[in-house]
């Protein structure tokens, strides 16, 4: 039972639930001292244990029940000595058949976790291979011989050889039911999360440009799961006191009625600032999908980086946050689109817009991101806007969906911009874009 202890945990590893060392201990200790008979009382007790938040409790709860309702099966298997002489002939045909024509389902369940165990089927990954399992649990449980023995009814061609390769045919079915249900069900405890996790590791690594609106629903969890890394990340980094080098002369002056002794201690700490970030986005045709993905990050991290202004434009740049507070995420990216992303590309005018209307949002802890592809349509690229920009701000940061050896060529301006950016990266996936903000915030730990 510390196996199915330790197997439970690696259940829950899988589907995203952080079980650390310790708190595997603690579960150890917890079913040391309440045990597994009474099942409603062992299931509260480890969610106390193992979940630590509500998503993290409906995991847990669901895996509970479904990777503990095999575990009677398998535990009476495992001590029940009378069984011995079973598994030495548990791969014939004869004593399979006889199994089934028994109606005994607790036997069968049982026989079919012992078959499973002896397969390795909580090694299973992918949902494709159920299939594969539970002909392996068939396998181990000697349906090799029932299907010789069946060949051997249909080959006699007689009423007697027909009528028992027909009771054959309707055992071997109602097997393999059993074993794909038994297949299913340790896919749903083992493999579902891992094939999420692989799921979201390619799309992770997929070109953004490749993305269709059909894939916004899965996109946008996947964008929320990469929010949540991020501000668990830098909570926990800001959260920790950087007590910094010892102030002598505080400490001595706070001491002073103490003849000296140094009881409260001064230190002198640095300032951290709060993250604030003005987002400007090119929203015309060619980097739209891009923005789109940005956006919706920064608007998932409120709880990181509560001071988020943001900007769209083609030609004209205008404010866009409050069409966020007023509708959906898609409907206000319509708008956007609709409003910001049908004129020429300028640059040097939406500089100069930001210049104009928005100068006093830019301050010393200020990050400005634009995110685009620097083609300005051979306008004048406004580089001494920029330059003041770059001077007054905390960092200067420009995102690109173009790689390295496009910058420059036909209308970019990106190698005029590049001098006064304090980074400027290509952004292709949501990898990159996660690693991008990750910097980004790193710059206030």
């Amino acid at each position: 039972m510390e196996r199915a202890l330790t197997n439970f945990i690696r259940a829950l590893r899988s589907s995203e639930v952080r079980v650390s060392t310790g708190e595997a201990l603690d579960a150890a200790r917890t079913v040391a001292l309440v045990g597994y008979g009474d099942r409603p009382l062992l299931k509260s007790s480890l969610a106390c244990v193992l979940a630590k938040s509500p998503d993290e409790k409906d995991v847990h709860d669901k895996l509970f029940d479904l990777f503990f309702a095999r575990q009677s099966h398998s535990s009476s298997s495992q001590t029940d000595d009378s069984n011995a002489e079973d598994k030495e002939s548990a791969a014939s045909a004869e004593s399979l058949v006889e199994l089934l024509e028994s109606g005994d389902d607790t036997a069968i369940a049982m026989a079919i976790e012992q078959a499973a165990e002896q397969s390795g089927l909580d090694d299973i990954r992918f949902s494709t291979q159920v299939a594969y399992y539970s002909q392996q649990i068939i396998k181990q449980m000697g349906g090799e011989g029932l299907q010789q023995k069946l060949l051997g009814a249909l080959q006699a061609h007689t009423p007697e050889g027909e009528a028992e390769a027909g009771k054959l045919i309707e055992m071997r079915r109602d097997l393999t039911m059993k074993a794909r249900e038994r297949a299913q069900q340790s896919f749903e405890v083992f493999g579902r999360g891992e094939t999420q996790q692989f799921r979201d590791e390619f799309a992770s690594t997929k070109p953004l440009s490749s993305f269709e609106m059909a894939d916004m629903d899965r996109m946008r969890a996947l964008i929320q799961k990469i929010a949540k890394r991020l501000a668990v990340k830098h909570s926990r980094r800001r959260s920790k006191r950087n007590r910094g080098q010892l102030d002598i002369r505080r400490t001595m002056r706070a001491n002073a009625g103490l003849d000296g002794v140094p009881f409260n201690v001064a230190w002198r700490q640095k300032k951290k600032d709060k993250p604030k970030i003005v987002a400007i986005c090119d929203v015309s045709g060619s980097v739209s999908r891009y923005v789109r993905f940005l956006l919706m990050l920064l608007n998932s991290l409120n709880d990181v980086v509560p001071d988020i202004h943001s900007f769209a434009f083609s030609a004209r740049l205008g404010p866009v946050d409050q069409w966020f507070d007023e509708m959906t995420f898609e409907k206000a990216m319509g708008k956007i689109i609709h409003e910001y992303g049908l004129g020429s590309t300028s640059y040097g005018q939406s500089f100069s817009d930001l210049h104009m209307n928005h100068m006093g949002l830019i301050d010393r802890r200020t990050t400005i991101i634009i995110l685009g592809d620097g083609r300005n349509n051979y306008g004048d690229p406004r580089t001494d806007l920029l330059q003041e920009f770059a001077a007054r701000a905390k960092q200067l940061v420009w995102l690109t969906p173009e790689g390295y050896s496009l910058w420059g060529t036909g209308d970019s301006e990106l190698p005029k911009y590049y001098p006064y950016c304090t980074q400027m990266s290509p952004v292709s996936t949501l990898r990159d874009l996660e690693r991008a903000v990750d910097v980004i915030l790193s710059a206030y730990a």
